[in-house]
């Protein structure tokens, strides 16, 4: 008999679950309130990071803390209501950061980006999304020469331990590469074996569309409440009521209000980033994605044109946008690069669901038969979501995962 799974949650995380589901004969549904790959999964840079072996620590350095503390800066800004909506998580992240715990964290968390491009390239596959996806690698780009040396000494650690390729740019190779660049960059780091990807939000419903193929279904609908039954899970919506055996929370920085109506605390905080599409002067172009590392900010060359995305604000989820991070982002990139007129009606913006201790949680949920979790992916959501469909769809039908995910489950957090 058909085992009914319902996956709450059309990002690219929920959208890989439910493919690897259906690939191993579930009755799935794929259920968000917006079409897949329309939330957070839309909006980020479109890099499929290979090199992102080591999750993103709190800074704990008096030298970044005050040149943060004022509030300007384009790599991370914050809003003081949210860091009080936040102060558990936040200072759990602060403590996880110490340099003993984060390399504690790093083993775990690389063993599921080494597999990102094989899983993505699995999907890439079975949904004929290759136009999407460019396999050229991307550009770490520098303004100080400490800055550019001490990536180099990273890189060199990572390649040798994790398979992370890269090559060192000089300023005359980096304008080689990309000869519209103004100046103000003095090196860059290529990180040879990353793909970038043209329409992330694309590539998510190409990945969807795969799902359907395998005879998955895809609803729409805003989801209002649910609860446990005597044979599984009973989602209420605004079109109806979905029941199934098992149910798949992969709602992204949304997943901590749903588990908490459950009885669960999760130290589950966002970082929201913004992004404009522009377009370019006369013939310039961009051939790489770019990243401005001192400055905190991204550049992709999309379909939609060139997109910047912002570094981290901390807010919450439901705070006002506020454009002045973007803003600024922007006048450091027009400096950079000859960028034309906005595209965008208005900016986008989306938030990261980011764990305290830097992992996502991947596994069953501790207390509740037939709820599985998936979320908590930070910046690498786009990244790790075909890994994490594989790993806890294999988990889910009784095979042996092909990553540990001991690390990974909820039951972590219990105190």
């Amino acid at each position: 008999m058909t085992r009914e799974t319902l996956v709450l949650g059309a990002g690219m995380v929920g959208t890989s679950v439910a493919y690897h589901l259906a690939r191993r004969g579930r009755a799935v549904t794929l259920l968000d309130r917006r079409g897949p790959g329309e939330e957070t999964s839309f909006g980020n840079a479109g890099i499929i990071q290979r090199e992102a072996v080591k999750p993103y620590p709190f800074p704990r350095d008096l030298a970044t803390l005050l040149r943060v503390l004022p509030n300007r800066q384009i790599d991370i800004r914050y809003r003081p209501h949210g860091l009080l909506a936040a102060a558990g998580p936040l200072l759990q992240y602060w403590r996880h950061s110490t340099p003993a715990r984060h390399a504690a964290a790093v083993p775990a968390y690389a063993s599921l980006t080494v597999r990102c491009t094989e899983e993505h390239q699995a999907l890439i596959a079975a949904s004929g999304a290759e136009s999407l996806v460019c396999k050229q690698g991307w550009l770490d780009g520098f303004r100080e020469q400490a800055s550019l040396e001490a990536q180099v000494d990273n890189a060199e650690a990572i390649g040798e331990a994790y398979g992370v390729t890269h090559e060192v740019l000089d300023a005359a190779a980096l304008k080689a590469c990309e000869p519209h660049l103004r100046g103000g960059l003095l090196g860059a780091v290529h990180w040879t074996n990353g793909w970038t990807v043209r329409d992330p939000g694309a590539l998510v419903k190409a990945y969807a569309a795969a799902f359907e193929a395998a005879g998955g279904r895809v609803e729409q609908a805003e989801a209002r409440r649910l609860e446990q039954t005597a044979s599984g899970w009973r989602l209420h919506t605004e079109a109806g009521v979905h029941e199934a055996e098992e149910l798949v929370l992969a709602t992204g920085p949304w997943s901590s209000r749903w588990l908490a109506e459950l009885g669960y605390r999760v130290p589950l905080f966002p970082k929201r980033g913004y992004h404009m599409h522009y377009a370019m002067q006369d013939d310039a172009r961009l051939n790489h994605w770019l990243r401005d590392a001192d400055a905190g900010y991204l550049l992709a060359p999309m379909r939609a044109g060139v997109r910047l995305t912002t570094g981290a604000e901390l807010t919450t989820l439901d705070a006002a946008p506020r454009y002045g991070q973007l803003d600024a982002a922007e006048r450091v990139a027009r400096e950079l690069l000859p960028l034309g007129e906005r595209r965008d009606v208005a900016p986008w913006m989306g938030s990261r669901p980011c764990v305290a201790d830097m992992l996502p949680v991947i596994g069953a949920a501790p207390r509740h038969d037939g709820l599985w979790l998936a979320f908590g992916h930070g910046h690498q959501g786009f990244t790790l979501g075909p890994v994490t469909g594989r790993v806890l769809a294999e988990q889910m039908c009784g095979e042996t995962p092909a990553v540990d995910l001991a690390p990974f489950q909820l039951a972590r957090f219990a105190s």
